[in-house]
């Protein structure tokens, strides 16, 4: 089995390494030609859903640590 890791960058993207399959909230694929990928975090990208680097531009501040309660 394929393992995918997803790891959160402090205040900056989600690194995703590993195989995966990307698609839009309408089901349509979004090409991948890496298997290490930067997803932005901030919303403040051009190239989203991929990381251009504005959340150091924008100062981007992330929570401290994730909330245990929200895992479902």
């Amino acid at each position: 089995m394929a393992s995918v890791k997803i790891r959160i960058l402090d205040n900056g993207p989600l690194k995703v390494e590993g195989p995966i399959e990307l698609v839009d909230a309408n089901g349509n694929p979004i090409e991948t030609k890496k298997d290490t990928v930067f997803l932005c975090r901030c919303g403040a990208s051009t190239k989203k859903p991929f990381c251009d680097g504005a959340h150091s531009r924008i100062g981007f501040q992330a929570a401290a640590q994730a909330v245990p309660e929200s895992a479902e």
